[in-house]
């Protein structure tokens, strides 16, 4: 057996922050199609969303740094393990994790950064009222205020998960790529 772990927001993308967008519906449609055409060799572990376990849905957008300070590390941790006794248990041959690029939780080699000194964080709980095409104007403002920077690091689970099980495979989805994205993911599935 094969196993692919990836970010449930990439399959189901409900699980987006301020809900989804064109290219969110895209990714998802076009990985369940991949998906669908794997062998019986192969199962998918979509692992629980780490920001929804801390947060909640909606939310507003946060960078690595605001979900430190709330506390994403210790959740984080619980979902590795997880991953963990999913794998000690299953044995699989390879493993192929998939995260977001530019994810503060999920992000593999790129994840979102700012100054969480300066973060509104009572934004967390606004967005909870906000209709989606409310929360879709606030979280481009938020983005823009809190002057979100993309950074070379891993997002807080991707870090978690890369120094427990090095030996996997690591792939980061770029929803702004979706195409490069899926052809690099089709290339290590049928390796």
């Amino acid at each position: 057996m094969n196993l692919l772990i990836i970010s449930p927001c990439l399959l189901s993308p409900f699980h987006v922050y301020r809900g989804p967008k064109g290219k969110e519906y895209e990714t998802a449609r076009l990985l369940r199609e991949l998906i669908g055409e794997l062998d019986g060799e192969w199962q998918v572990l979509a692992y629980p969303c780490p920001e929804f376990e801390l947060i909640g849905w909606p939310r507003a957008p946060a960078s690595r740094e605001v979900y430190e300070r709330l506390g994403m590390r210790e959740r984080a941790k619980v979902i590795a393990d997880f991953i963990g006794r999913v794998l000690t248990e299953e044995k699989p041959e390879k493993v192929i994790f998939v995260g977001v690029k530019g994810s503060p939780t999920c992000g593999v080699f790129h994840t979102s950064s700012s100054d969480p000194e300066s973060y509104p964080y009572r934004a967390m709980q606004e967005f909870f009222y906000l209709s989606k095409e409310e929360r879709i104007k606030r979280s481009k403002e938020l983005v823009k205020e809190q002057g979100f920077k993309l950074v070379k690091m891993p997002g807080i689970l991707f870090e978690i998960l890369t120094a427990r099980f090095p030996e996997a495979t690591y792939i980061e989805f770029d929803k702004d790529n979706i195409e490069e994205s899926l052809k690099r993911l089709e290339e290590h599935l049928n390796h």
